[in-house]
């Protein structure tokens, strides 16, 4: 027996009762608004806490923080740069056939 306990992942859409409700834009996290010593930790909680992503701005082009998020979900998320001007925005986007085995 299984029960839906209402986490992302279950694509039975939201069903929390925090009153914020789903949308096609994916969740905004600005890396430097976060302390340097837990930055990696809070983008990997953001990660598991969105069904379909995150988007991230960052100070910098974050390879490294790339690299640990594949060695973590292997060939889960893929990447798009959507700026690389002012400031380095990516959207880190689940991948449909990860999500469906979620």
């Amino acid at each position: 027996m299984t029960s839906d306990l209402g986490m992302p992942g279950n694509n039975h859409g939201h069903t929390c009762t925090c009153g914020e409700n789903d949308s096609a834009t994916l969740p905004v996290l600005v890396a430097s608004e976060i302390p340097h010593e837990i930055r990696h930790a809070a983008i990997f909680g953001a990660l598991e806490g969105s069904a379909q992503g995150i988007e991230l701005v960052a100070p910098h082009d974050p390879l490294p923080l790339l690299a640990q998020i594949e060695d973590r979900w292997p060939g889960i998320y893929e990447v798009e740069y959507a700026e690389r001007d002012t400031a380095w925005r990516l959207l880190l986007k689940r991948r449909a056939e990860a999500a469906l085995g979620a």
